[in-house]
């Protein structure tokens, strides 16, 4: 019980507190040998009255804190749940090989496919290893470089967002990572292969977009997508970085202000309290919807497809005299 309170979210302890409550309810009628039937099933009945309320009504912050969850399922989580033969290929061929992002070749069903993907890690050891999910510039050009031979042997490219930003130290910018983010952003809007792109977790400034044009953008319910990072936001709108929740307000990050705003194009459904509870049906929800999507993508003309990625992007964001006024 005590690890499981460990990673208890603020706004879920009255939740936890309930349930723990029922736990001890029944400990005490074994020990008593009383029926307590009707008392735990009132009290069940509010678990999942206060359950409900609660996640019906959760705030951009409340969404980035299931985000953030230290058991939420990473890349390399979802690959080994949708995919078979995953075989990962390392290297930029010009620098080094960067931990932080990961891909290869894999099948979906019996398509080949290219998988690339931000990967964050599990605990301290792996965040260090894996620059806490921050790409560097080879990791990016190691990305193309995967992209590009999908295009030579015809083999769609299906995307895994999940990171805060580019690595955001002296290495990244002596290295070029701007240059290979937009390298990128240049080469995935024309590559003549179908490309599915997934926020699966965080989705921040750059370090997203340097795998995210693609012909579909899906996003899991819990997942945030933002031009910055909040807390990167919060340091620079009012100095103090502990603003983060107020900046995760105006950002419109989640995947309900996205899908109205059409930056992406569905939203995957997660378990009620997130993917961390469990894996395995948002795997399965996210499996179903890329199954659906490529085949429509697959059989769509290669011309068609890539005027429609083209005007897909072109399309996002508006300007109009009314939102000035409000600014």
């Amino acid at each position: 019980m005590a690890d499981e309170h460990y990673h208890v979210l603020e706004f879920e302890k009255p939740v936890y507190e309930l349930k723990k409550k029922i736990e001890e309810l029944k400990h005490s009628a074994r020990e008593k040998n009383l029926n307590v039937d009707a008392e735990v099933k009132a009290l069940e009945d509010k678990v999942t009255s206060l359950r409900s309320e609660i996640y019906k009504n959760l705030d951009p912050w409340q969404i980035v804190q299931i985000m953030r969850h230290q058991k939420r399922p990473k890349t390399l989580d979802y690959i080994s749940m949708i995919f078979t033969d995953f075989t990962e290929m390392h290297g930029d061929r010009s620098f080094g090989d960067d931990k932080a992002v990961i891909g290869g070749m894999a099948k979906l069903n019996d398509i080949p496919v290219m998988l690339v993907g931000i990967q964050k890690g599990k605990d301290t050891k792996e965040n260090i290893m894996r620059n806490f999910g921050c790409g560097l510039p080879e990791g990016y050009r190691k990305a193309l470089r995967l992209m590009k031979f999908a295009e030579k042997f015809h083999m769609p490219v299906i995307t895994f967002i999940d990171t805060n930003g580019a690595f955001p130290g002296l290495e990244g910018e002596e290295r070029g990572v701007a240059e290979a983010i937009a390298r990128n952003l240049l080469e995935m809007s024309h590559l003549k292969v179908p490309i599915i792109v997934n926020v699966i977790g965080e989705g921040g400034s750059g370090g997203a977009l340097g795998i995210g044009v693609g012909d579909r953008v899906l996003m899991f319910k819990y997942a945030t997508y933002s031009v910055i990072s909040f807390e990167g936001c919060a340091s620079i709108l009012w100095k103090d970085a502990a603003k983060a929740s107020e900046a995760a307000k105006i950002l419109k990050p989640t995947a309900k202000d996205l899908l109205q705003l059409n930056v992406i194009d569905e939203i995957i459904e997660e378990p009620m309290e997130g993917a961390h509870v469990d894996p395995e049906t948002a795997a399965a929800n996210l499996k179903k919807a890329l199954v659906a999507h490529l085949s429509i993508l697959l059989e769509t003309p290669l011309e068609e497809l890539l005027e429609k990625r083209y005007k897909k992007f072109r399309s996002m964001g508006v300007y109009t005299d009314e939102a000035q006024s409000a600014i």
